[in-house]
Order: C-alpha cells, then structure tokens, then sequence
C-alpha cells in the first residue's frame, strides 16, 4: 500500500545517504537532506492512520480510532518536523556560515527535547494500529497481522533513537515500511471477508424470493 511503504522507503533511502557527522565539509548535504525530510517525515504519519482506518469498527467507535489516529499522527508531524527543521536545516546551514561551535551542542538539545515527543506520539499511534490490526484480521490473517505488528512496533520504538541514520535508522524505517504494510493487508481482508458474505447473503435472498 502507498500510504504503509513509500513514505518509509523513501526515507530508508535518504537515510542512506545521511552524514554521520555535522561537519563544515558535510553540513550542505545534511542541511538539504533535511529540507527534503521537512516534507517526507510527515508523511510516515500516514502509515498508523491508514492501517486504522482500514480495520476501524463501524459506527461512532471507528471514527473515534481514526481521529485519534490522526491527532497523534499530528502530533508527531509537528513535533519531530521542528527536530527536522532544528537540528537539520538549520544546523546544517550555520554549520556553514559559522563552522563548529558549542552552538550546535545547544541547538540539537532543545530538537531532541523537541523530537522525542513526536517519536512518543508517533509510537502510540502505531501501538494503536498494530492493536486494532490484530483484533480485527479475520482467520489466519491475524498471523500476517502477528508479523507485522512486530516489525511495526519494534521499528517505532527504535525510531525513538535511531533517526535515519545508517544502518539502524535505515532499518527502522525498512522495518516501519513491511510492519504497517502487513498490518493493513491483514486487516483489510476483514471488510473483503463481509463484503463477501453480504453479497452472498443477497444472492440467497433473491434466489429465494424468485422460487
């Protein structure tokens, strides 16, 4: 699924790339690998929604899962853009006007401060989809449904620490990208299971009636 991958795969990608050191030699690529991440961070808050609001129940309950679904996916958007922005547009670029300095050690204090409460969100609301996911999946999905919520959530919790950097943040989001792609697979074989059965039911009814 669009939503449960590229966003991930994209940025395994560019975490690939990403500079190990702030340094007046790397700050241009990471000022501008992080420019790039202003608008694909975001993004990774599609994947928790998605898988929520395809094994959501009906009724006020679902929406309820959704909308909360969607506030933490804001709340993580926000809170670990302005890491994004912080630590990485604009400490890439004064790195460049300015060099080293103990600037950068304060800079990327208050980002991380900043960044850990989006992780935390982030978390949550994959917690609340690898949940729901499980509970939903119809039959041996919920095994597909048992993987993916595995690798979602242990790709979450390590995304509190690893950022993008390579090799584990490169893995996390690898990890994030096959997890919630499961995670929404399993669970939308629900709504083909009743889809399924509801039309069954009215070929029966007709069958009926017409005899």
């Amino acid at each position: 699924m669009t939503a449960t991958a590229l966003p991930a795969l994209a940025l395994a990608f560019l975490g690939s790339t990403h500079p190990a050191m702030l340094t007046p030699e790397t700050a241009p690529w990471w000022r501008d690998l992080h420019v790039i991440g202003l608008v694909l961070f975001p993004l990774l808050a599609l994947g928790p929604w998605a898988v929520v609001h395809v094994s959501r129940p009906a009724g006020p309950l679902g929406w309820v899962l959704s909308g909360l679904a969607a506030v933490l996916g804001l709340v993580y958007a926000g809170f670990y853009g302005a890491l994004d922005a912080l630590a990485g547009v604009g400490g890439g670029h004064e790195t460049m006007r300015m060099g080293p300095g103990p600037w950068v050690g304060w800079l990327f204090e208050i980002a991380d401060e900043l960044g850990v409460v989006g992780s935390y969100a982030y978390l949550a609301a994959t917690l609340l989809a690898a949940v729901l996911a499980l509970v939903r999946a119809p039959g041996l999905w919920r095994l597909a449904a048992g993987i993916g919520a595995l690798f979602a959530v242990v790709g979450a919790w390590s995304f509190l620490t690893s950022h993008i950097y390579y090799p584990y943040g490169v893995a996390t989001m690898v990890m994030l990208a096959i997890g919630l792609t499961l995670l929404a697979v399993a669970a939308s074989r629900r709504r083909s299971a009743m889809v399924s059965t509801s039309g069954g039911h009215a070929a029966a009814g007709r069958s009926m009636s017409g005899s």
